[in-house]
Order: structure tokens, then C-alpha cells, then sequence
């Protein structure tokens, strides 16, 4: 098989901080940023989360606002600081661009098309996109009404506000060898309180088999890593059409570097066809 990027890469919000000291973790972007590269597209969590913190430590209190409403403003405050520290870790050659998605951009064909195109030149000029879900201009209530109304029109629809979800879009979109899910744990567990459940291979021959392989891991899933998240199976949901066409899903700690985890020496789930 012929791919366009050797990788699709996504890390969650509690990988980019240092939760001990309530601080972002300069570690783990001086890690990517040594290992990112044109050829990547690189979707990242963190914006709401990092400006909580800068908000809390120039203020010395959290918003009065309502959970919707605060979230849009610490994501505002915070796209800023996070796309900073991708600039001052991504090596200076490379060009860093900042591509904010919303649901739309992947529901509609001609703004689809021209995520990709943008995805592609970016490739050829030596560009690095990070993506993010665009928090501070999405309104939910206007998003729920615009997806139910897709759904009527029975068509498959991608809601993208989990990055999770968006990395995988992406991966089919553009075609990538590895989609890279980096996140708070070492991979998908069946009890993510037993470290000693950590599923290594989902690998079968046929998309077929790995499908049910998935389904049946899915059932035996439980609960998730941190209150709020979607967990195991909603991780397994999103990996699974990527997968099936032949992209290799690989599902990992923050903490590791990016090549351990593509060329397997760290744990991790990794998910695909032999």
C-alpha cells in the first residue's frame, strides 16, 4: 500500500501536564519537538487545560462561569500558549502551522477536500500541521442541532470534538502508515486498574476479523483512565475504521517517545493487519 504521511499523532491534554505541579510538562514538548517532522500532522489536546492553569496562576482563582462558557475561555486563552511551545521545540527548519478544525470541515466533501489539500502541501513545503478542535468559536448547542440534522440525512457523521476522534478522521482522510494515540496510560487495558491487563497486539489477516477482535476487546473494556474520558472503547471505536484500511493504530503514554513507540519498545496497544 501506498501512503501520503508516515504519521497521523494525536496526545491528550493530562500527557502535556505536570499534574503534581499543576504545570504544562516542557519535557514532553521538547521530546516531540525533536521527533516531529514534515511527512506528520500532528493533533494535540491541552489548549483548555493550559489555559486554566495560566488563568488560575495570573489570577489566583478559576472562572465563575458555567462549564460551556469557561472552557471556551480558558481554550481561548490557552491555543496561544500551546502552539508557543510546539514552535520553540519543533526543530527551526521546519514550518509549524496551526490548523483549528471544526465538525463541518469533515461532514462537508469540498471543505474536506481542502483540509486535505492544505494537509498535502504542508507535506511537500516542509510544514508540520498541529490541529485542534476550535473550542473557542464552537457553539454547542448550534453543533448538536447541525449534527442531528446530518443524522436525518442518514449520513456518517463525525462530531470531532474529541481529538481522538479527529486524528482517526484525519488518518483516513490523508492516508497515513501509523496513527499515533498518545495519551495518560500505556495503552487500552481490560480493567484500567490491573496493569497487568494491558493488551499488546489486536492484529488479525482479514478487516473483517480484526473488526470482531475489536468488538469482542470492547466488551471486555471497562471504565477509563480519569473521570471525564471516554475510555477504551470509545479509543477502540475511533482506531478501528483507520485500521481496517491498513493503517496502523498504535495506543501509548505521553511520556515515551514517539519513534519507541512506532518501532515497539515501550508498551503500548497496537491495532492492525498483519
Amino acid at each position: 500500500m501506498t501512503y501520503d504521511f508516515e504519521l497521523v499523532g494525536k496526545i491528550g491534554s493530562m500527557a502535556l501536564i505536570r499534574r503534581e505541579d499543576a504545570d504544562i510538562d516542557y519535557n514532553i514538548f521538547s521530546r516531540l519537538g525533536r521527533e516531529l517532522k514534515p511527512g506528520m500532522i500532528w493533533v494535540t489536546s491541552g489548549a483548555a487545560e493550559i489555559g486554566r492553569l495560566d488563568y488560575i496562576r495570573r489570577t489566583g482563582r478559576e472562572l465563575d462561569a458555567s462549564t460551556v462558557d469557561a472552557k471556551t475561555d480558558y481554550a481561548a486563552q490557552g491555543q496561544a500558549i500551546l502552539m508557543e511551545q510546539y514552535r520553540h521545540f519543533i526543530r527551526q527548519e521546519y514550518s509549524v502551522r496551526q490548523v483549528l478544525v471544526e465538525h463541518q470541515h469533515f461532514n462537508d466533501p469540498e471543505k474536506r477536500e481542502h483540509i486535505h489539500r492544505l494537509f498535502l502541501r504542508a507535506r511537500d513545503q516542509g510544514a508540520i500541521p498541529i490541529v485542534n478542535y476550535n473550542d473557542p468559536v464552537s457553539d454547542e448547542e448550534n453543533r448538536k442541532w447541525e449534527l442531528s440534522e446530518l443524522r436525518r440525512e442518514h449520513r456518517v457523521v463525525h462530531e470531532c470534538v474529541d481529538n481522538d476522534e479527529t486524528a482517526a478522521v484525519i488518518a483516513g482522510l490523508v492516508k497515513t502508515r501509523i496513527l499515533l494515540i498518545m495519551t495518560s496510560t500505556e495503552g487500552i487495558y481490560r480493567d484500567p486498574s490491573d496493569p497487568s491487563t494491558l493488551v499488546r497486539d489486536v492484529v488479525a489477516k482479514t478487516p473483517e476479523e480484526l473488526e470482531a477482535k475489536v468488538r469482542r476487546l470492547q466488551e471486555s473494556c471497562v471504565g477509563a483512565s480519569r473521570a471525564g474520558a471516554n475510555g477504551a472503547h470509545a479509543k477502540l471505536e475511533y482506531a478501528l475504521e483507520p485500521a481496517r484500511r491498513g493503517t496502523t493504530v498504535i495506543i501509548g503514554h505521553g511520556r515515551h517517545r514517539i519513534s519507541d513507540l512506532t518501532e515497539g519498545r515501550v508498551p503500548c496497544t497496537r491495532i492492525g493487519l498483519e
